[in-house]
């Protein structure tokens, strides 16, 4: 025959042909576009609060195995510092990152150790001379992962997911820091705003007693101007106390994931923070910190990593068959390959991965020593801050009350002195002043403390959205 394929040729090209199809897209998955809608996503904020089985099914979830929430969650009546955490660890932008991010490790984790996809082949010649028969080649090829590298990737993956978990526990835990110490600061202001109230209306009594002793040439006009300018300074200061407490406030409504247009009710007060009993601080820290929990997550990814690049240096065997013609005849064919690790063996890869190693132990190691200093400086910077507020408790305060008890003895008596008065009620305000910022300070450290002691358990993150499973520690430890 010339140089045409024969019938028998032709067969075996059409049913390969199927064959290849299949091969080629079994397992493909469509491509399915999902556009960005921002203004559909600025809707669904605003209305965030309306409905609200959502958050307080996750506020049940959460109170189940969470020793600082009481199990109520009511915020028809207001929002407390307790609730404002819930709905910040529901919300919270920042946080829906972190669980999104471990949602990517998730799928990452899920599709780990997978063998290779076996490579199907085909070679054909026409020869051109007037008798040359058509040949042909038909090849599947499989890599067998003998050096069980599949497995070592499988525990990487596994350990990656782990580590993205621990960094949303420790996005939590610091989530909750942030949310106490912002209602502490918004509750603060507030506070300021009432006692600059009462700061004032003092001024405005004692400016009518001095308007009439100005009248009666018993108060000179510069000692009434010096009156008024008080007064005027104390307005200007609570303008900026009242710009202050509604920056706070904003900075509470970020943090709960909520426009700053939502109409929600906050209540102020001071949260409560109960440190944990503890003989070794530094000690605790090592078991309980969850930043340093995730780096240990971390240096366990590196010594995966390290365990799978050596893992990497042993081959992999390559078998192939399939059938061909030659000449007219059918052949069977077999092949295998098998690599040496003689002259590379992944030195790069092995060397590289080594050093991270030592670059994320290096990273836990001088994190702890961080928070060693840092603990023990806040515990000392709170230590002072309660020994002042007790003093001005106890003793200025007190002395201030007392000597504006006095004064107005007196002026029921006839016998006023204004200026006097004026400097006990301003007195007051800076001793009370003070007083909320130490409290505050106080506050502060104490949220500080807490949030480097970390929780009492190692909590999984809490379970929110598709991204991570219902029980996170679980699936990462199949």
């Amino acid at each position: 025959m010339n140089n045409q394929t024969t019938p028998r040729d032709a067969r075996i090209l059409w049913q390969a042909l199927p064959l290849a199809c299949v091969l080629l897209f079994a397992g493909c998955q469509s491509y399915q576009p999902l556009p960005l809608d921002l203004a559909e996503h600025q809707a669904s904020v605003a209305t965030r609060l309306a409905e609200d089985e959502s958050l307080r099914a996750f506020a049940d979830r959460l109170s189940a195995g969470d020793t600082d929430t009481d199990g109520s969650f009511d915020i028809s009546d207001g929002i407390s510092s307790a609730e404002a955490e819930v709905i910040a660890l529901f919300y919270n932008p920042d946080l829906r990152l972190a669980r999104l991010r471990a949602g990517v490790a998730l799928a990452d984790a899920e599709n780990a150790g997978l063998w290779e996809d076996p490579v199907f082949g085909f070679d054909g010649a026409e020869l051109l001379s007037p008798s040359g028969p058509f040949e042909y080649g038909l090849t599947a090829s499989l890599t067998i992962p003998i050096s069980g590298r599949l497995g070592v990737e499988e525990d990487k993956a596994d350990a990656a997911y782990l580590a993205e978990l621990r960094r949303v526990v420790d996005a939590e835990w610091s989530m909750r820091s942030k949310v106490r110490e912002a209602w502490a600061t918004w509750s603060v202001a507030n506070e300021r705003l009432r006692l600059i109230d009462e700061v004032a209306e003092a001024i405005d009594r004692i400016i009518k007693v001095s308007d009439r002793l100005e009248e009666a040439g018993e108060l000179t006009r510069v000692e009434a101007r010096l009156l008024r300018a008080q007064r005027l300074a104390i307005r200007v200061q609570r303008l900026a106390i009242a710009a202050d407490a509604n920056q706070t406030r904003l900075d509470l409504m970020r943090l709960m994931g909520l426009l700053p247009s939502s109409e929600v009710t906050l209540m102020p007060a001071l949260p409560a923070v109960d440190l944990p009993e503890t003989s070794e601080a530094t000690t605790r820290l090592i078991t309980t910190n969850t930043s340093l929990a995730a780096l240990r997550a971390e240096y366990q990814v590196a010594e995966e990593s390290l365990r799978l690049e050596v893992r990497k240096q042993y081959p992999d065997i390559e078998i192939g068959a399939g059938l061909g013609s030659e000449d007219n005849d059918d052949r069977l064919l077999l092949g295998a390959s098998l690599p040496l690790p003689i002259l590379n063996a992944n030195r790069g890869g092995i060397a590289e991965a080594r050093a991270n190693r030592e670059l994320a132990r290096a990273a836990a190691e001088t994190e702890y020593e961080r928070l060693a200093f840092q603990l023990a400086s806040t515990l000392s910077r709170l230590k002072a801050a309660e020994q002042q507020r007790q003093l001005l408790a106890k003793e200025m305060v007190p002395m201030l009350d007392e000597q504006a008890a006095e004064i107005n003895r007196l002026a029921e008596l006839g016998e006023v002195d204004t200026l006097i008065l004026l400097e006990t009620v301003t007195r007051q305000f800076e001793a009370k002043n003070q007083m909320l910022d130490l409290q505050l300070t106080s506050l502060r450290d104490r949220i500080e403390v807490a949030r480097l002691l970390g929780p009492d358990e190692s909590t999984p993150p809490a379970p929110i959205g598709p991204a991570v499973h219902a029980n996170p520690e679980e699936e990462a430890s199949r």
